[in-house]
């Protein structure tokens, strides 16, 4: 996954200052009446290009975790139909670069804009995310909402009550210097 990734940045002739992750953290959380549900993926890959300000981010569905296997079951046959459509991508822009200094030390706020691909649907997603830069690395937080129908997930009407329209998705990486 990750070779694909920093391919389509060197065709893109944007071999400038890369910093990548293969094991970024994503979670989401649904809060509906009946249920909580809450799932975690730990290796989700992730490139960024500090001059440019392109991102890319790719997470196998298949590697969200749930507290209950039956759950994680429904989640990958069900609803996500995870055979069919095994990743969910982010591809997009840090578009106020000019306000984060990668080479200081410090906390900056990133305007993060681009489309989100899961379920085979792409969708626009604009969200703010925290980067933290210290000692010449960084790590970066985003937390954003998304509509589950969106994405033309259909949850069947016996457990619909069970499960919220929209989902928290938190997304938390460690990024370190692309070397090629």
């Amino acid at each position: 996954m990750l070779l694909i990734l920093v391919a389509a940045f060197a065709a893109n002739g944007l071999m400038a200052q890369k910093f990548f992750t293969r094991d970024g953290k994503v979670s989401f959380y649904s809060d509906a009446p009946l249920e909580k549900i809450e799932a975690h993926n730990n290796s989700a890959t992730s490139v960024i290009d500090t001059e440019s300000g392109r991102l890319e981010f790719a997470v196998l569905i298949k590697g969200f975790q749930f507290e209950k296997a039956l759950m994680q079951e429904h989640f990958n046959e069900n609803y996500m139909e995870s055979s069919k459509y095994p990743k969910a991508v982010f591809k997009g822009q840090i578009t106020n670069l000019e306000a984060i200094n990668f080479s200081q030390d410090g906390t900056y706020t990133a305007q993060v804009s681009g489309e989100i691909t899961i379920h085979g649907v792409t969708q626009p997603l604009e969200t703010t995310a925290t980067i933290v830069v210290k000692d010449g690395l960084f790590k970066a937080e985003a937390k954003f909402q998304l509509n589950v129908a969106d994405f033309k997930i259909e949850i069947p009407g016996v457990v619909r009550e069970k499960i919220a329209k929209t989902v928290l998705v938190t997304v938390q990486c460690d990024y370190q210097p692309f070397n090629r």
